[in-house]
Parts: structure tokens; C-alpha cells; sequence
């Protein structure tokens, strides 16, 4: 039987670090986005993140551990590098969407090294499946809407 371990625990809380990262760079995506179906798309996506938030922070109560509540230096870090792109650069809506494209890539990541762990309980393994799999399709869409440009 798969079990709740710290080190479970502490993936999770990890990865509901980098969730928190993603709401917040879609939200400013969305800011700085005139392009309306790209706009839709990323204030649908730091919805989808707000949710996938709860849903971690829920399974991480179930098992009686500490939540992190902040986001990660790296994710203000990367925030911050997209307003200096978005300045920068002659087509900000193409930069933010390869910005986009990069972050989804690197949460499937995420979720893949998670899933590996072999001690994962059947709750926590299908919440991160069903995420994973919502990623990806959106990773499909932000695609098709990056031709487009």
C-alpha cells in the first residue's frame, strides 16, 4: 500500500510553490496581453492554477502535514524577467507566449518527477494526474494559438 512520507509532503508543498508561481505569471501575462483569445487564455490559466492550488493544499491537509504558503523567489524572479521582456521586447504578446509555452513544459516536469515517487497514496496520485493531464491540454492550446503569430 502507497503511503504519505515527508518527503511526499515535501514534493507537494514544492509543487504547490511552483502553482502559486504559475497563478501569479498568468495573471500578469493576462495584464500585459491586448490579443483577447491569448488574454482569455491566460487569465483562464491562473484560474485553472487557483484551483489546482486548493486541491494540493486539501490533499496536503488530508495528511496531516505544514503547508508553504508563499511562492518561490524563482517564480518573483521569473515574473520580474517577464516585465523586462515584455519592455524589451518589439512583440511583447509573442514573448509572453513563449514565456507560457516554457513554464508549461517545465510543469509537466514537475508533475512527472512527483508521479514517479512510488509511495504516492491513490488520492494524491490521481489529483496530480488529472492536473498534469489539464496541463497538457493546455500546453496543446497555448500551441495552436501560438501559430497565430
Amino acid at each position: 500500500m502507497s503511503t504519505y512520507t515527508e518527503e511526499v509532503g515535501k514534493k507537494l508543498n514544492n509543487l504547490l510553490e511552483k502553482t502559486y508561481d504559475a497563478e501569479k505569471g498568468f495573471k500578469k501575462a493576462a495584464e500585459n496581453i491586448n490579443h483577447e483569445p491569448l488574454k482569455s487564455y491566460f487569465k483562464n490559466k491562473a484560474q485553472e492554477r487557483y484551483n489546482f492550488g486548493h486541491e494540493l493544499k486539501q490533499e496536503i491537509r488530508s495528511f496531516n502535514q505544514d503547508i508553504d504558503k508563499e511562492g518561490s523567489l524563482i517564480g518573483t524572479a521569473h515574473r520580474a524577467w517577464m516585465d523586462i521582456k515584455s519592455l524589451l521586447s518589439t512583440n511583447e504578446e509573442e514573448s509572453m507566449l513563449n514565456e507560457a509555452i516554457r513554464g508549461e513544459k517545465a510543469a509537466i516536469e514537475e508533475y512527472e518527477d512527483v508521479l514517479t515517487e512510488t509511495t504516492l497514496p491513490m488520492s494524491t496520485k490521481s489529483i496530480l494526474q488529472s492536473q498534469k493531464s489539464a496541463i497538457n491540454n493546455g500546453l496543446s492550446k497555448i500551441n495552436s494559438l501560438e501559430d497565430l503569430y
